[in-house]
């Protein structure tokens, strides 16, 4: 029970050896950790390149460290190629019904709460949502835990 402090190697280069201009603040230079840093193609000026960092950008990579830790693949596994992501994988099977079969099967057990696991995939997806605006904010998700949490409790979910 330590916690760690960790970023998505968004951290300004502030000496390398051998490389003229490291702290520039070039467009050409990406920025972010590979599979956690928002699409380039909506983020080009927000996040993934360039320096300009966002909240929004910080609550994608959250998310996809959810569904990453809810389904127990990481985002730059093998089999997300081409157009599938981590994040289509999870938001197609909760779309389809089918996430208990793509869930970390170290998570299911007979005292699991299914439907809390089915909750948290979907913050998780909605957080990794390509676009900005779809994204929850922190306080929505603290919100969202918290409702999780109490209905397990209860017994409602």
């Amino acid at each position: 029970m330590i916690a760690h402090v960790g970023d998505f190697g968004l951290a300004k280069i502030l000496s390398l050896e051998g490389v003229p201009k490291a702290n520039n603040k070039s467009s050409s230079v990406f920025r972010g950790t590979i599979g956690y840093a928002p699409p380039v193609k909506l983020m080009m000026t927000k996040y993934g390149l360039g320096s300009k960092v966002s909240t929004s950008g910080d609550i994608y990579s959250y998310g996809i460290l959810l569904v990453e830790m809810m389904i127990g693949k990481k985002p730059v596994d093998p089999m997300f190629e081409e157009f599938l992501t981590l994040h289509s994988y999870a938001r197609n099977a909760l779309v389809d019904g089918y996430v208990l079969q793509i869930l970390d099967p170290l998570l299911l057990n007979e005292d699991v709460d299914e439907k809390g696991l089915i909750s948290l995939v979907e913050i998780g997806v909605q957080c990794s949502s390509e676009s900005p605006q779809d994204r929850m904010d922190i306080g929505t998700v603290v919100h969202e835990f918290f409702s999780i949490t109490v209905a397990t409790r209860s017994g409602i979910v």
